[in-house]
């Protein structure tokens, strides 16, 4: 697809023009380097969209690779899930690696510090080390072992690599400054010992290189020329800078920071995400009240909507937070021309219309999307039988209630005038079916304008209808932050409720994927796990208004 981009400016993108203006950079390369150890969620569309779309903008490239250097936590069906994250979207990557390549240059640049007298083996403990790193206050304590010998850090990093060690027996560290104002350069660590099974490597290595050292060796080897992250490495970039120099790389990667954004009612973190699928509070990664991209997706947010949003969010050096209803906003954008226009009953309530003639039924035309013409018509049967939805009538009126009760006359959308006449009931008072009449002369296109009537209520043909399943959602959280794991506790019990309707007879082969506009319910998709042919199943995307004004994000 052609990638579209940003019109507005931001400060990256003129750091990037800079760049270009005076020579230092003659091609622009980014890249996006995802953790597979869960699926993406939507504060990491804003990542995927800004790196590709500034590097297109530029005439540049992008890569994709794959941070995998924790594989207790890491796994190929998330590698999958980012790939089509990813491509769902709308882009493609000029090079796809994994920081699993580039194993065996992370151990020979590591000897590299170590001959160079930057790096030791420590044998202190995880829990030794934390106590002797010191404070923003305080500086940390040096290792009884930091001044171990290059022959024997050699040694011992070789027999790392070879297996001699257990868990957490030793780790490499760079040898920086322990008094750094910046706890981050106080002897990082750069290797620790992980016996465990790689996704990609298998059990060729028992040793595997921290985050914060394999990075920037990457976005070296691959001539990242702008490293876009989220702005909490902007305390790491010390370290990005001293690995990159000190390991004498010869491309020099650059980074630059950027501010998350948070959404109200909306789960950023993916630690909390995986707490929910593993609860089984949800239905897997891919539930459409999840804010993953293959949830999403799932509910039927297209890619063109998030991307919208995401350009209007814009990227700042401040976090902010924005409201979940400013997406909703551009999902019906880009929908209100795309989705065909029908009719769907979701609380069903039988209405006979007693002087329609029996056995008929007629075929009433109507407009796929009046806003698009392009969309045609369709043909709707009508016939002596209806559903209606049950909120559509009441026998005890509100003021300025214009739907149906006793007496009252409505029209139904693109068919006739009908009137209640009679309610049946059960033994306990529940409304059953309404009885009506319909005026043969106020067909809809006919140009009767004879009288008026004040409510227009939509329907289903009784005998052609298809039964359906609709699920509406509301937001997993009602906090305007999850910032506690005791969230589970809190989570809002009506985030999912279904109901059993129908559709019109023309939904028969709707497939996974498909999105309609269903007259006064709101956007809807066809579920791709649920939906059968014998009965579909519609996920409510969202709702056809909403009071959030789009011009006060």
């Amino acid at each position: 697809m052609e990638t579209k981009t940003a019109s507005s400016s931001n400060f990256i993108k003129t750091i990037i023009a800079e760049d270009l203006k005076e020579g230092r950079v003659h091609q622009v390369v980014t890249r996006f380097p995802p953790e597979p150890n869960g699926y993406l969620h939507i504060g990491h569309a804003k990542a995927i969209c800004l790196n590709f779309e500034l590097a297109a903008e530029f005439g540049g490239r992008t890569n994709l690779r794959f941070d995998d250097t924790n594989p207790v936590k890491e796994d190929t069906e998330y590698v999958e899930g980012i790939l089509n994250d990813i491509r769902w979207l709308g882009f493609e990557w000029s090079e796809l690696h994994f920081a699993s390549d580039y194993f065996e240059q992370n151990y020979e640049l590591a000897v590299k510090l170590i001959r160079k007298g930057l790096a030791y083996v420590d044998d202190q403990t995880a829990e030794e080390m934390r106590s002797n790193r010191g404070s923003l206050t305080e500086p940390g304590k040096e290792s009884p072992y930091r001044n171990r010998s290059v022959e024997e850090n050699l040694d011992l990093f070789a027999r790392m690599r070879a297996g001699e060690f257990p868990n957490g027996a030793r780790v490499l560290r760079a040898k920086i400054d322990m008094a750094s104002p910046n706890i981050n350069m106080r002897d990082p660590a750069l290797y620790r010992i992980l016996n465990t099974h790689h996704h990609k490597t298998g059990d060729a290595w028992c040793i595997y290189p921290m985050y914060d050292y394999s990075h920037p060796i990457g976005d070296a080897l691959e001539g990242v020329t702008h490293s876009l992250c989220s702005l909490e490495y902007e305390d790491h970039r010390p370290l990005y800078d001293w690995v990159i120099r000190e390991c004498e790389m010869e491309h020099v990667s650059r980074q630059y920071e950027f501010a998350r954004y948070n959404m109200t009612n909306t789960i950023m973190s993916k630690r909390y995400l995986k707490l929910l699928v593993d609860s089984k509070a949800v239905d897997g990664w891919s539930d459409p009240r999840m804010p993953t991209l293959a949830g999403m997706r799932r509910r039927g947010y297209t890619p063109e909507a998030i991307r919208n949003f995401l350009r209007e969010v814009g990227v700042a050096k401040a976090i902010s937070t924005v409201d979940s209803q400013f997406l909703d906003h551009f999902v019906r954008e880009d929908l209100k021309l795309k989705a065909p226009r029908t009719m769907a009953v979701l609380d069903p309530l039988k209405v006979v219309i007693t002087n329609y003639p029996e056995g008929q039924v007629e075929m009433l035309d109507a407009e796929n999307n009046p806003e698009n013409e392009e969309m045609g018509n369709r043909l709707i049967p009508f016939s002596r039988e209806i559903w209606i939805e049950r909120d559509d009538f009441t026998e005890n009126p509100p003021p300025k209630y214009h739907r149906l009760f006793p007496g009252n006359e409505v029209r139904l959308k693109h068919a006739y005038f009908i009137k209640c006449e009679e309610v049946i009931k059960d033994e306990n008072g529940e409304v059953l079916e309404i009885r009506c009449t319909y005026d043969v002369e106020t067909k809809s296109g006919s140009g009767f304008t004879g009288r008026k009537v004040k409510g227009t209520i939509h329907w289903v043909d009784a005998t052609q209808g298809i039964p359906a399943e609709f699920r509406l959602f509301e937001p997993l959280v009602l906090d305007e932050k999850v910032d506690s794991d005791t969230f589970l506790e809190r989570l809002n019990p009506s985030s999912l409720s279904i109901q059993e309707g129908f559709v019109e007879p023309n939904m028969a082969d709707v497939q996974p994927q498909e999105k309609f506009q269903f007259f006064r319910h709101g956007y809807f998709n066809v579920d791709s796990h649920y939906s059968t042919a014998a009965k579909p199943v519609f996920n409510r995307i969202v709702s056809l208004k909403s009071s959030y004004d789009p011009g006060a994000k």
